[in-house]
């Protein structure tokens, strides 16, 4: 009996702690030795795999056998593991650059593999993306989550186009609920994503303002494109919650200004206005995850 999703995650957390387990011995001996048993078995299931795949590759059957093997998250990262995976590193990250296309061109956006070397995966991004620092940076970070899932084995991702956005000014508003003391150091950052579900509310379009890990985010759906954008005004700090939706145009309740949803959240009256958009990916079952980005002590 296969095992499901949730069965297969449980194992990987409990061969991490035992791994865990065995660096913390304090015996060296004892832990050479654990080591060395783990590797050994290593060596023996990757001989395996090798010799099944080397029979695959014999069959009539092997570009069907090749791609079900690909699609299968396990097995795909077990032949990853061996460096025995069908599909080449360079065919993987072009099909994650065309699952991510669609979000990027409905932010204004798109991008380009420039080549793969020592490792390392370079790519343009252009159209919004390129000048637009928020933007840019927000999508970026869709571009690498899709690549580093189809081809994990990269070194890493070098993106064109990028810049680094720019200071934010002082705010002419405070916003009560997220007013915190000031620390000595500024924390670091780090981005999480984060599944947010199908979103039912929106089946039929329209504005939706849920939290997520903690914070208040602004979901817009638009035909069968989904957006994520936090919720307060820059132009005066008011919630969107109970602001309007014209066309693509959200429409600010205590300023009335107007930003394009499709666009990055750009205001087209006041250049300097933009919403601050969130990286959001939406999976063949139609589930929605956005990568929030969170202080770190």
């Amino acid at each position: 009996m296969l095992l499901d999703d949730q069965e297969l995650r449980e194992r990987v957390s409990r061969m991490e702690a035992l791994l865990g387990k065995i660096e913390a011995l304090e015996d060296p001996n004892a832990r050479s030795k654990a080591a060395e048993v783990v590797g050994v078995l290593l060596e023996l299931y990757g001989e395996g795999l090798a010799r099944m795949m080397n029979a695959v590759a014999e069959s009539d059957e092997r570009e069907r056998l090749f791609e079900r093997f690909a699609e299968d998250e396990l097995i795909a990262h077990l032949l990853l593991l061996h460096g025995l995976h069908p599909v080449s590193v360079e065919a993987r990250v072009l099909r994650a650059l065309d699952e991510v296309r669609p979000y990027l061109e409905s932010h204004g956006g798109n991008v380009e593999l420039l080549g793969i070397e020592n490792g390392v995966a370079r790519v343009r991004m252009e159209g919004s993306c390129h000048g637009c620092p928020s933007s840019a940076a927000t999508l970026k970070l869709a571009i690498e989550e899709a690549v580093q899932k189809a081809a994990p084995d990269l070194e890493g991702i070098e993106a064109e186009g990028v810049t680094e956005p720019p200071p934010r000014p002082q705010a002419t508003f405070v916003a009560g609920p997220t007013l915190r003391k000031k620390k000595k150091k500024p924390a670091a950052e780090h981005t999480s994503w984060t599944v947010v579900g199908g979103l039912p509310q929106l089946s039929s379009g329209g504005m939706l303002l849920k939290e997520v890990s903690g914070e208040m985010v602004l979901f817009v759906r638009l035909g069968g494109d989904f957006y994520a954008y936090r919720h307060l005004c820059p132009g005066c700090g008011e919630s969107l919650e109970t602001g309007s939706l014209e066309g693509a145009e959200l429409v600010c309740p205590g300023c009335s200004h107007r930003y394009d949803v499709r666009r990055a959240g750009r205001c087209p009256d006041v250049p300097e206005l933009h919403l601050e958009p969130i990286p959001l990916l939406v999976n063949e079952e139609g589930i929605v995850k956005i990568a929030l980005t969170a202080a770190v002590s």
